[in-house]
């Protein structure tokens, strides 16, 4: 068994982690409440973006614009977001087992996050470009990033580009997703039912459908990249809280039970000491 005064060491070193674990708990709910509020304030402005490009869906052909044109798939780009920091569980594990899952001959790779460029760098994958965001990006530093796979999508280096990133569901689940975002599928726009006449009945295209189309196609690009990098950010705070959250709890178990082992080692100790003296005596008498 081991000493009351390495039992102590333990308990002190134990509740210094519990300190450091709830001051990140703290931090990482107040970056989540900033983080979750972002992610679900674009979600109306993007139900009324689906709609004006399902609105569009009839009014002209994929080959009016090259972002609708399909064309066969040789080279993939995959966007890949993760976060920059750790100690927020399985989050960027289960996004890189996905990464790792994809065709490294056929899929080139733009990184926006410090453990997905590592993940890529360690595993020789073909990364092209590596993005450097804050925590609470805004649109403008995440247009660079769309525009780069825009423009590799639009020159034919590349047939597709998808985005993989933890989506937000809520603060205890998160959960991998591979999305094609080009080219465009008018009839995937958006999860409204296609059938609903009322929703394009709605709208009027001045100057014509052509001239809208050609100007919300790119935008529509660059805000769903926007929106996802978002929903990682809330992942990733929310991840982080939970994650921090355990590890207190988790902390606090420990002292429990080393607390209860030193008192169980005090007691032992005391109880030979009282032994000793008593058989002392019994010696002496």
């Amino acid at each position: 068994m081991p000493n009351t005064r390495d039992i102590r060491r333990r308990i002190k070193s134990v509740k210094n982690t519990a300190q450091i674990t709830k001051a990140m708990q703290m931090v990482a709910a107040s970056k989540m409440r900033k983080a979750q509020q972002a992610a679900l304030a674009g979600h109306p402005y993007s139900e009324v973006l689906n709609r004006v490009l399902v609105s569009l869906r009839d009014l002209v052909s994929e080959a009016d614009h090259p972002l609708l044109e399909s064309r066969p798939v040789e080279k993939k780009l995959v966007l890949l977001v993760t976060s920059d920091k750790g100690l927020c569980g399985a989050l960027n594990t289960n996004v890189l087992r996905e990464a790792a899952s994809l065709d490294s001959k056929s899929t080139v790779f733009v990184s926006s996050g410090k453990k997905g460029s590592s993940f890529l760098a360690r595993t020789g994958r073909d990364m092209i470009a590596d993005f450097l965001l804050p925590d609470s990006p805004t649109f403008l530093q995440t247009k660079a990033v769309s525009k780069f796979c825009l423009e590799k999508f639009l020159s034919g280096e590349v047939d597709e580009v998808s985005v993989l990133y933890p989506k937000f569901v809520n603060t205890l689940t998160q959960k991998p997703v591979l999305l094609s975002l080009l080219p465009i599928s008018k009839d995937k726009a958006s999860g409204i039912d296609h059938d609903d006449k009322s929703s394009g009945s709605q709208f009027l295209f001045e100057p014509d459908a052509d001239e809208v189309l050609n100007a919300i196609l790119p935008y529509y690009f660059h805000f769903t990249v926007f929106q996802m990098i978002l929903e990682a950010r809330a992942s990733e705070q929310s991840a982080r809280m939970v994650a921090m959250k355990s590890a207190t709890d988790n902390a606090k178990n420990i002292v429990k039970d080393l607390t209860l082992e030193y008192n169980k080692a005090r007691q032992a100790s005391i109880t030979t000491e009282l032994l000793e003296i008593t058989t002392a005596q019994m010696a002496l008498a």
